[in-house]
């Protein structure tokens, strides 16, 4: 039961792309028939047929801090049919990753969303053409202002893409902001600082200044403008479905650890 269970959680961490290759062939078995979420030792965990359940690599038992994300995980595994399906676990996928980084990867969690930050997609505007300028900043430009003042720190954004350095009392805060913050909380906001090529809008969604839909539109303005002016790509659309998916994991993940 043991080894089963391992060899299935090897393919929780393969993300989208490699379950789109997968087939009902390749993809493991369901062994199990009962699924759990409860209380445990330091939090709470899910099991199948009553074992709890390990990370895939290092084999650490899966704990996590909040019941809402285990019965996320558990209704996951339940909703498995004859095989295991790791695309459609997306939860497990994002816990899995942070717990099996283990607290060591705690300081570069911060220092990529500071890293992301002090690049950030809010402070590299366009140009041209007018219509992406003001799409930019209707929906950029509030964000900048409420982050400055929330964290009483200053921006300089610029046009084009050279890069533009922030000034370093500006990095300095937000990595101070985020000093204390959970092992899972930041393996939240580091996926969703990489899908949205933002750790402002992170920061901005995690201290209640932009609500998830807002950020995710404020990130996609160069592509929503695009659409407008040559028409939608079916193959780009699947993706940005794919995207919002685990998107929506990370907010559900930080909303739980918020309670």
């Amino acid at each position: 039961m043991r080894d089963q269970l391992e060899d299935i959680q090897k393919h929780l961490d393969d993300g989208y792309g490699r379950a789109q290759h997968l087939n009902k062939v390749e993809l493991p078995k369901r062994f199990y028939k009962e699924v759990a979420a409860g209380p445990v030792d330091g939090g709470f965990t899910v099991t199948l047929d009553g074992r709890q359940v390990r990370t895939p690599g290092r084999k650490i038992p899966v704990i996590v801090p909040a019941a809402p994300i285990a019965t996320a995980m558990a209704s996951e595994w339940a909703a498995q049919g004859e095989f295991i399906n790791p695309g459609t676990m997306p939860t497990v996928r994002l816990i899995n990753s942070g717990v099996e980084s283990g607290e060591d990867s705690v300081p570069a969690f911060r220092d990529e969303i500071v890293k992301f930050a002090g690049g950030d997609l809010l402070l590299y505007r366009a140009e041209s053409p007018q219509g992406l300028v003001n799409a930019q900043e209707q929906h950029w430009d509030d964000a900048l202002v409420r982050l400055a003042r929330h964290f009483g720190v200053s921006f300089q954004p610029t046009f084009g893409i050279l890069h533009q350095a922030q000034p370093q009392t500006t990095l300095d805060r937000l990595a101070e902001v985020l000093a204390n913050e959970h092992l899972i909380s930041l393996t939240a906001m580091v996926s969703m600082t990489g899908l949205t090529g933002s750790g402002l809008l992170t920061l901005g969604y995690w201290h209640k200044l932009i609500d998830a839909d807002a950020v995710w539109a404020a990130a996609h303005v160069d592509e929503d403008y695009q659409i407008t002016q040559w028409g939608s790509d079916e193959e780009a659309a699947d993706r940005r479905a794919m995207r919002r998916v685990e998107f929506d994991t990370a907010v559900a993940v930080l909303e739980a650890m918020r309670a």
